[in-house]
């Protein structure tokens, strides 16, 4: 510019005839001007006129003019705090190393109010320097300045060259391995370098989501990771244990990480930990994902969620457990071990139509517990012979058929007609079995000839009930039964030989078969005498 023409333009800025014209003049000396000397002496000048507007354009065009000698009055103008403070700060950043230094040694030393403010305006600078000093900012003890730091920061990133972005990452990743700092500051300095994505800040990222990094650290340092996949067992074990816990900030990013994570059996072992997890949620995450993993370990933890509080949590390790070999046989094993007869039987009915191919070895199991139960009269039994029942009906009234066969052998027959009664129960049940159980009761009766007692006799009721069925050879199955004894015939006949028509003539058989059996007795008599009482003679 010429001397001329620069002088009318000082002269402008210092006598104009308005403000309007003084600010448009500093505009055009701050634009196309030099650092010359006078010019540089006016704008100083013009930092003390009493019009703010002119104050701040002085500022500007001081700026642009890159004037060293404006260093100290700008220090002065932002230490004051007032509306100048952001167009001095930005004049100052544009000195270069020197000025964005100067500007650092003032944040250290102004109220946090102030050091805000100076570093939003630090934030947006073009170099990479006045990027590292506001980056200090955030190493700050007033939580105030490193929000206001980190926000800063933030904002202005996306606008950045690979220059900047690369000086920033430096300084925070530097700092970040200093030994002690604020966790407050740490998390902030994360947050920052995430947003750079900064390719080798990755393994910074996952030595911090452990403790004893505290929860705000623990959060950023998750929250960097976004996506990330562990790619290592120890990785995913850390990641896993962040997962179990009760911090959400700390829960969800990990949650998000591991959910294309898949479970294996391979690393099963470290998912069912999960399953211990406080929050509910991250239980039935855990459920969901080990979904598939078809082994012992995982169906005893899936059992465990089977008694949480939580109704959906309970339903889904049901689910998951009934569909595999191995979580069929863990309720199994719930279900003979549980001491609940409620529970016992929301176990059965749950089972029950899953275990149609139940191995006979865990048949052969729930049948043992199942007549333990019966035998001590434990209500247990029930829920176990209906699960027994609905996966093989056949099966289970063989065993139970046989059980009943063997204790009446040992003439253990109050045992032996309590499984009789169990077949018995079935609609389906045949005659014979049904004879069984009346001819057995036989052996348990008083056998009291009174009339009364005998009308009040199950087995006898249970003999009448038969004797309805004349497809039924009762008389022949009588006589075959040999275990039944004089006197048990002689009772047996001795009432029916009081009743009419079919009735009477099965009595008249049971009386000769014990005269038959045993005419010199004292029974063979007395059967005798009733059937001539009768005249059945």
């Amino acid at each position: 510019m010429a001397d001329g023409t620069l002088n009318k333009l000082l002269d402008l800025v210092a006598d104009g005839e308005s403000t309007d014209i003084r600010r448009a003049a500093l505009k055009v000396v701050g634009a196309v001007g030099a650092k010359d000397g006078k010019l540089v002496k006016t704008l100083l000048e013009t930092l003390n006129d009493p019009e703010q507007e002119l104050r701040i354009a002085a500022i500007e065009a001081l700026g642009q003019l890159q004037a060293d000698d404006a260093l100290k009055p700008l220090e002065d103008l932002v230490r004051k705090g007032g509306a100048e403070l952001e167009p001095a700060v930005h004049a100052a950043s544009l000195l270069g190393a020197r000025g964005a230094n100067r500007m650092g040694k003032v944040m250290n030393e102004v109220s946090p109010h102030l050091r805000s403010r100076i570093a939003a305006v630090l934030a947006k600078s073009n170099t990479g320097n006045a990027l590292v000093v506001t980056a200090h900012g955030l190493l700050d003890a007033d939580a105030k300045v490193i929000e206001a730091t980190a926000r800063s920061l933030a904002m202005e990133i996306p606008a950045y060259t690979s220059q900047q972005r690369h000086a920033l990452a430096k300084f925070l990743i530097e700092s970040l391995g200093a030994k002690k700092i604020a966790p407050r500051s740490e998390a902030a300095m994360l947050r920052i370098v995430s947003a750079l994505h900064e390719g080798k800040a990755e393994d910074l990222f996952w030595s911090r989501i452990l403790p004893p990094h505290s929860n705000e650290v623990r959060a950023a340092a998750l929250q960097a990771l976004g996506q990330a996949e562990p790619g290592t067992e120890k990785r995913l074990q850390a990641l896993l244990t962040c997962a179990g816990e009760t911090d959400f900030q700390i829960v969800a990013p990990a949650l998000m990480m591991l959910k294309k994570v898949p479970a294996t059996a391979k690393n099963s072992k470290h998912w069912i930990k999960l399953l211990d997890a406080r929050d509910v949620a991250t239980r039935r995450f855990a459920v969901e994902k080990l979904q598939g993993v078809e082994s012992a370990e995982v169906a005893k933890a899936l059992t465990g969620q089977m008694r949480h509080p939580d109704r959906t949590l309970r339903d889904a390790a049901l689910k998951s457990l009934l569909s595999f070999r191995a979580g069929q046989a863990a309720i199994l094993d719930e279900l003979l071990a549980t001491q609940d007869h409620d529970r016992a039987w929301f176990l059965a009915r749950s089972l029950a139509p899953a275990a149609k191919d139940l191995p006979t070895a865990q048949r052969t199991k729930a049948f043992a517990q199942a007549c333990k139960h019966h035998d001590a009269e434990d209500r247990r039994a029930a829920p176990l012979f209906f699960f027994l029942r609905e996966i093989d009906h056949a099966w289970s009234r063989d065993q139970i058929e046989a059980k009943a066969q063997e204790l009446r052998k040992k003439k253990k027959y109050t045992e032996a007609i309590g499984y009789y009664r169990l077949l018995a129960q079935d609609p389906a049940c045949g005659e014979e079995t049904r004879f069984e159980l009346a001819a057995t009761g036989l052996k348990q009766s008083s056998h009291e000839l009174a009339a009364d007692s005998r009308n009040n006799d199950p087995p006898l009721h249970q003999f009448t009930r038969l004797l309805q069925n004349a497809a039924f050879d009762l008389i022949g199955h009588v006589n075959k039964a040999k275990w039944l004894d004089a006197e048990d015939l002689f009772y047996l006949g001795f009432h029916f030989a009081e009743q009419t028509h079919r009735a009477q003539e099965f009595g008249k058989q049971v009386l000769e078969i014990v005269v038959k059996r045993s005419p010199k007795s004292d029974v063979g008599k007395q059967a005798k005498r009733k059937l001539k009482s009768q005249a059945l003679m």
